[in-house]
């Protein structure tokens, strides 16, 4: 009998597939797309515990996976996924082995972003005001009818890739050209490759900007770590600067509330059963839903979390797929902390990059970059990856704006640029 039992990991990066490595050791079995094993700066992992295949290709995948297990007398008992762009095959596989997870229906509706906010306008989950646009006409039109500044978005996607504001008619045809050109040239992204050619059109809606994990289950909502987002002025609409790692009650909200209402949420998508992120912002004391997943939140989070409160946001996903009982986090009560992205300010080749100066502030306790010299920057909308360099995790100073401490941080890294060839 089989007893050398595994839970699957689909589709997710080398970097966290290194951290689950090291923290959850002998448990897990990766399934990964070689694209991601060919750049990767860690230690592959052993041959019985990473299976490199193309997941754009359902109908091998299966096979594949069952002559592994088979190979190493494996069976699988929890499937796991971090990234968007995965979850839909972790769905099927999950359905065909009978795994916890949550269904592909599901998935479907909290990828496409029309159907999210159509499940949840039809369950009084309040969301801003929204349209289906095929053309730039669509959301110039939608401007017009409700005379409000708009956000367009593209269906699938994820963050703030080719999502553009519109503070007029024009710049609603204009910015629609863009994002429809952009969807275009992704179509060989998986997180594109469902894409159409029709986006959501939506109220532009001024609040307070969060971000949370939680756990829903038949006994209720449990909050795993909630976030207050700190938004980027010198940058593309939507990117976010950082996140404060801060509680319900700091920030003037009823916990229990929350909970309800997120509740509410996940079940108008059809998630009873799963480990969530959701983004929502407050207005006038209203909490307006913009996106939820069947995933831990990503970025710089689980790493801020961990350092903040020791809670492994990445084991205990592991461990809630296999009904396994984890550890719950504690929050600091005295103090913020603070994980802050960091991003170049102009396209190019990178001649060196310096972090010294970020080392000797004491308020920082971890820099991660993941660029060096010779790596290559380009700009958004054309680029929302390579732009990216790393993030800080520091310990705010109470008595100072975070907001102003994330911008003397942010300049204390060096950059060196030159014309890329």
């Amino acid at each position: 009998m089989k007893d050398n039992k595994k839970i699957l990991v689909v589709g997710t990066t080398s970097d966290y597939i290194d951290w689950l490595r090291r923290e959850t050791p002998g448990r897990i079995l990766f399934l990964t797309d070689p694209s991601v094993r060919r750049v990767a700066k860690e230690q592959a992992p052993t041959a019985d515990e990473e299976i490199l295949c193309d997941l754009t290709r359902l109908d091998s995948i299966r096979s594949t996976l069952q002559n592994h297990l088979d190979r190493w007398n494996m069976v699988l008992s929890g499937i796991a996924c971090f990234d968007c762009e995965s979850l839909e095959l972790a769905a099927f596989l999950a359905e065909d082995l009978a795994l916890r997870f949550p269904s592909v229906q599901s998935i479907r509706t909290c990828r496409d972003k029309y159907a999210m906010s159509t499940s949840w306008h039809n369950s009084g989950v309040k969301t801003p005001r929204f349209a289906l646009a095929g053309t730039e006409d669509d959301a110039a039109d939608f401007m017009s009818k409700t005379g409000k500044t708009c956000v367009l978005k593209p269906l699938s996607g994820s963050g703030s890739e080719l999502v553009f504001l519109c503070e007029t008619t024009s710049d609603c045809r204009s910015m629609a050209r863009l994002l429809l050109d952009g969807v275009g040239k992704r179509r060989e992204n998986r997180l594109y490759r469902a894409a159409t050619d029709c986006f959501l059109v939506e109220e532009y809606v001024d609040g307070l900007e969060y971000s949370c994990d939680f756990l829903v289950t038949k006994q209720g909502v449990e909050i795993l770590r909630f976030s207050r987002k700190i938004k980027a002025s010198d940058a593309p609409f939507g990117t976010m600067m950082g996140y404060v790692l801060t509680t319900c009650t700091r920030e003037g909200l009823s916990k229990s509330r929350l909970e309800v209402l997120l509740g509410k949420a996940a079940g108008a998508l059809g998630l009873t059963d799963a480990l969530c992120m959701a983004d929502f912002l407050v207005c006038d004391d209203e909490i307006i839903f913009l996106e939820l997943s069947p995933r831990p939140g990503g970025d710089c989070i689980p790493s801020l979390l961990h350092l903040a409160t020791g809670f492994d946001i990445l084991r205990f996903a592991v461990d809630f797929s296999e009904n396994v009982s984890s550890e719950w986090p504690s929050f600091p009560a005295d103090t913020s902390y603070v994980g802050l992205r960091l991003h170049a300010k102009k396209p190019g080749r990178i001649r060196a990059i310096r972090a010294e100066d970020l080392c000797q502030d004491q308020r920082v306790k971890d820099i991660r970059l993941i660029r060096q010299a010779g790596h290559t920057v380009t700009l958004p909308p054309l680029d929302y990856d390579s732009w990216y360099l790393g993030h800080v995790l520091f310990k705010a100073d109470a008595q100072t704006d975070v907001q102003g401490q994330c911008d003397s941080l942010r300049r204390l890294l060096s950059v060196e640029m030159e014309a890329a060839l």
